[in-house]
């Protein structure tokens, strides 16, 4: 059995897998800045602890205190994140900077932290939970977009430089998932986005992601037993795909292009 840090474990696919790494028999250490949210986890035998993934100070006490306990991180499921909606121009860079802070740069450092001890376990697995978005977009999600593009190259260098040294690193790429995702992006951006010049489109997006969302999104223990699956893999795969639409629209923007793709998108909405 191995030793799992599962960041964003408060709520959604970190929750989820979380307690499907808990019941395969690992030891979890689930991290996420609302610890009151996790006492369920903790319940089911995880370790909890207040994360804020932005701040250094926290990552590193966290990762000491794992290699400490445990010897080290085994596996980092790499999961926080959230997304910020709202027309590019109406976004201040403070806000995209942050953004990318949490999905990009939180996920990066704490990377690096556990880096060290697998090198020298020469074993190891890095998991990025991406998103389709990763591989294709939205109107009014450029700045969420921007990061999970960036996540995937992120990956893709990674792999190759640790490959060498017994360390995977996997990207898993969620579609519509029944998570948080509408409620947290939608009002914020009618907020942004509500009034002014992109007013009609913002209300177009608000109202297509309730309805996609509401129409049927895929458990967010479909990509928690995804994650499972991965970890325990002699030879796993450099990406998963799994939920709502993600095949679908990847596949639109790959084979038929980006202006197919562009219709396709503005039709749903």
């Amino acid at each position: 059995m191995k030793t799992v840090l599962v960041t964003g474990a408060s709520s959604g696919m970190g929750k989820a897998t979380a307690e499907r790494l808990l019941a395969d028999g690992h030891t979890v250490y689930a991290v996420a800045r609302r610890e009151e949210r996790m006492r369920d986890l903790a319940g089911l035998g995880a370790v909890v602890v207040a994360v804020d993934v932005t701040d250094e100070r926290d990552l590193v006490k966290l990762v000491e205190r794992i290699t400490a306990e445990r010897g080290g991180v085994d596996v980092l499921v790499n999961n926080a994140g959230f997304g910020l909606y709202g027309a590019m121009e109406d976004i201040t860079l403070e806000e995209a900077r942050y953004q990318f802070e949490v999905n990009l740069f939180g996920a990066a450092r704490l990377t690096q932290l556990v880096l060290p001890g697998m090198r020298e376990r020469r074993s190891g697995t890095i998991v990025n939970l991406s998103s389709m978005g990763g591989r294709v977009y939205t109107p009014l999600g450029a700045w969420y977009h921007a990061t999970k593009h960036a996540l995937e190259g992120w990956s893709d260098c990674l792999r190759l430089e640790l490959a060498p040294l017994g360390i995977d690193v996997i990207v898993i790429e969620p579609g519509v998932i029944g998570t948080e995702f509408a409620e947290v992006v939608s009002g914020p951006m009618l907020k942004r986005s509500g009034s002014g010049p992109y007013a009609a489109l913002a209300a177009k997006v608000a109202e297509g992601t309730r309805t996609m969302y509401e129409s049927g999104a895929t458990p967010p223990s479909v990509i928690a037993d995804l994650i499972a699956k991965a970890i325990t893999a002699r030879r796993p795969r450099t990406r998963y795909v799994a939920g709502k639409y993600a095949r679908m629209l990847m596949t639109t923007r790959k084979w038929l292009g980006d202006r197919v793709y562009d219709r396709a998108v503005m039709a749903r909405l």
